[in-house]
Parts: structure tokens; C-alpha cells; sequence
């Protein structure tokens, strides 16, 4: 990133600390900051029972970046038109912390307004997908997506076997 972006990103961050043992994130609650771990431990359980360890150097609460960046749109004159706010984004796992956490966190309003500043640089695939690759969130529902698609190609071909001896049976 550039050194522009990086210190407005800087003077927004805010620390926070959690104890061991406490719930960050819900199933089903609002996901209302991106957290930046810096130390600690913690471990990420999604709706479908799948466990993801979180420690330093990792980020949870992505998708509030996602949604805003999904959400937005910019007019001729290249501003950005606000059209995330209002929009509630609910949690599909829980963030539960396995030792004291040291993290620093952003809000969805400054969110936005990076990427009103800066998004054509958010906007890049590659950052999109530099994103995508070193998320857990986005990690795990691409594993299910895959483990889906698989249980289905495997059904429709056993299928067609099956229907291929009955009627050579016949």
C-alpha cells in the first residue's frame, strides 16, 4: 500500500483488548468492526462447525470491506456514492478469544471512507483478491463452495451410471 493510504488507515485504528475466553463476534450478531490481531490467540468456529486459528498478523470482520466495496458506486465527477449505510451485516460465525488479545479495529464508517478516498486502489482485483486469499472468512466459504459443487458433480455422475446399467439391462 502507499504511504497515504497507510497513515489514514493508522490514525483511524483504535486498540482494544479482550480476555481470555471472551466472544468478539456471534452467530447472528452484527459484524460492527474490522479487527486487526496484534497479539494473542484466538479461534474462528463458523455456522457449519468448521474451526480457524486466528493469532498475530491475522483479520477477522472483512466483510464489512467486502460489503461496503459491493455497495458503492461512483458518480462521473469520481466521487463516491454512499449507499452502505443503513445496511446491517450479520456475523455467520463466532470469534472467541483462546488467550488475552491485543488488536487494533476499524468501524464501517471509516471503511467507507476509504473507499470513497481510495477506491480505485480497493477496486484493483488483485487487491480484492490478496484480500480474499488471506481471509478465513473468505477461505472457508470458498472450501464449502468447492465441497458442495464436488458432492454434486459425484451424485450426477453416480446418477448417470446408474441409469446407464438399467438401461443396458433392459
Amino acid at each position: 500500500m502507499d504511504d497515504p493510504i497507510l497513515d489514514e488507515i493508522y490514525k483511524r485504528l483504535k486498540q482494544s483488548i479482550y480476555i481470555k475466553g471472551s466472544k468478539i463476534l456471534y452467530y447472528g450478531g452484527l459484524v460492527e468492526k474490522m479487527v486487526f490481531v496484534v497479539r494473542g490467540k484466538l479461534e474462528s468456529i463458523g455456522e457449519d462447525g468448521t474451526v480457524v486459528s486466528l493469532s498475530e498478523g491475522d483479520f477477522f470482520g472483512e466483510e464489512l470491506l467486502t460489503r461496503c466495496l459491493e455497495h458503492s458506486s461512483v458518480n462521473k465527477d469520481g466521487k463516491a456514492v454512499r449507499m452502505f449505510s443503513g445496511q446491517r451485516l450479520l456475523s455467520n460465525r463466532m470469534i472467541r478469544c483462546l488467550t488475552d488479545v491485543e488488536a487494533f479495529s476499524l468501524k464501517p464508517a471509516d471503511l467507507q471512507e476509504f473507499n470513497s478516498l481510495y477506491s480505485r486502489f480497493f477496486r484493483n482485483p488483485r487487491v480484492q483478491g490478496a484480500m480474499r486469499y488471506e481471509s478465513p472468512y473468505w477461505r472457508g466459504l470458498a472450501a464449502i463452495r468447492i465441497q458442495v459443487a464436488w458432492r454434486y458433480r459425484k451424485k450426477r455422475l453416480t446418477h448417470g451410471r446408474t441409469s446407464i446399467s438399467n438401461s443396458s439391462s433392459v
